[in-house]
């Protein structure tokens, strides 16, 4: 049974900078090639840039603390929720990302997905409904 694992993207914040247009389209239609490939291998359930801005909020005791992470020199910059036998082939599938191809500072976290609690059953909801 095929497991969900999630992809964390990250690189310097201004990592895209030092591309020139032409390879940053180049990149772009990396990422298009390589999406429709998962796509087609049934390997993919959603992937999305994020824009270089937002916050990070935490709860501290007297109140609340916000970071705008545009102070940060990484981001987070996307992710991908993909479908793989176990890690090692969702890591082989993460070593293709193009990312590593136009950005050398990106890095993928692979993470799988934990889908329903063993103690109550309840199981995370995946979409809309």
């Amino acid at each position: 049974m095929m497991k969900e694992f999630m992809f964390y993207i990250r690189n310097a914040k201004d990592a895209k900078k030092s591309l020139t247009r032409d390879q940053h389209l180049a990149f772009i239609k990396a990422c298009e090639v390589y999406i429709g490939k998962l796509k087609s291998e049934n390997k993919l359930i959603a992937a999305q840039p994020l824009i270089r801005e937002g916050v990070v909020i935490k709860k501290a005791k007297n109140g609340w603390t916000e970071k705008n992470i545009s102070l940060d020199t990484e981001v987070q910059v996307g992710y991908y929720h993909i479908l793989a036998n176990d890690i090692d082939e969702a890591i082989k599938i993460a070593k293709d990302n193009p990312e590593f191809e136009y950005v050398p500072s990106a890095s993928i976290e692979v993470r799988p997905i934990k889908t329903k609690e063993e103690e109550t059953g309840f199981i995370y909801p995946k979409e809309k409904n």
